[in-house]
């Protein structure tokens, strides 16, 4: 993951037009998750902004960190040039790596070698600086599963000691990415690439809930005129969940999916971004984008699959309840 931090007096008054969230009004220690977006009103990334006492503490998709880098320097450099006398200062963490531990027993687990933080009081998207059995870190509750759990921020020296302790807890296992991609999806979460990018809007993707209300008032970020009419006006296409059969193949992104058992372009109403079989559920989910009309939940929507169509229905999200230590 990209990390990186930002100084100064204008600190908030900067990111604030690049980013979706009331970040002026976040407690010291608080977190959101939010989005930046682009003078078209598509989705450059998603990222994490917390609140420290001095700083913007930032953290962002590594896939995008070249893009992301490019958008705050050009971004800072107009803001410096327009606003003489600025305050501001960017710091990329490059000193440090970040781990996830996420699970029911996240907190049980390591509040066994926390050093004066108790984990009850710790609600989610909240971090803290503490110790773990002697390494120093930065604590936040969070996470991409829909379980409860923590991004933690470690030095980059520090961090292959800090995964072998985790390790050795009896319930700790190591994840890779494909355990975490069926979890986000099950939670009904987006992945940077597949279900938001540059075209799309926060409203194309359901993340509406991401804009403050503030921030709709204000519509000082940037795209805000065309995201903002967007909302107004609904858009024309929207982000869905599918649920399918329990038999049959699962969908992949990139799937076309149609209104009907028709498979022609009169009835071609939109594509999977993401799909797996969900372990949980044991049946097969997707997330897609499908023309508004068709996007009530309990359609029934066909999707191709090797030249096949299998029938899946519109479905709420997340899947499976999230489980956030709110």
């Amino acid at each position: 993951m990209l990390q990186l931090e930002l100084y100064g007096k204008d600190r908030v008054k900067f990111l604030e037009k690049l980013v979706v969230a009331d970040v002026e009004n976040l407690p010291i220690n608080g977190a959101t998750l939010t989005l930046y977006t682009n003078a078209n009103g598509g989705i450059i990334d998603d990222l994490i902004v917390s609140k420290k006492p001095d700083a913007l503490y930032i953290v962002s998709n590594a896939s995008r960190s070249e893009e992301d880098l490019k958008h705050l320097e050009e971004q800072m450099a107009q803001f410096i040039q327009t606003n003489p006398g600025s305050d501001l200062n960017m710091k990329i963490l490059n000193d440090k790596s970040l781990l996830a531990f996420q699970g029911p027993k996240a907190a049980e687990t390591i509040q066994q070698k926390l050093e004066s933080v108790d984990l009850n009081s710790l609600k989610f998207m909240n971090g803290i600086e503490t110790v773990y059995d002697g390494i120093p870190i930065r604590l936040t509750r969070c996470g991409y599963t829909g379980e409860d759990g923590f991004e933690i921020q470690v030095s980059n020296e520090q961090a292959a000691n800090l995964a072998d302790k985790l390790l050795q807890q009896p319930v700790s296992r190591l994840a890779g990415l494909g355990a975490r991609d069926s979890l986000r999806l099950e939670a009904g979460l987006c992945l940077y690439g597949n279900d938001i990018n540059m075209t799309t809007t926060p409203i194309q993707a359901t993340l509406a809930w991401t804009i403050a209300k503030r921030r709709r008032t204000e519509a000082n970020f940037l795209g805000a005129e065309i995201i903002l009419q967007e909302m107004k006006d609904k858009p024309k296409i929207k982000r869905i969940g599918l649920v399918g059969a329990k038999s049959g193949p699962p969908v992949r992104a990139g799937s076309k999916i149609y209104k009907d058992s028709v498979m022609n372009e009169e009835n071609l109403i939109g594509k999977t971004t993401s799909g797996c079989p969900s372990p949980s559920m044991g049946q097969n989910i997707a997330m897609a984008y499908v023309k508004s009309s068709s996007s009530k939940v309990g359609t029934s929507l066909f999707c191709e699959v090797r030249g096949k169509l299998y029938e899946y229905h519109v479905s709420k999200m997340p899947f499976v309840p999230s489980k956030y230590y709110l």
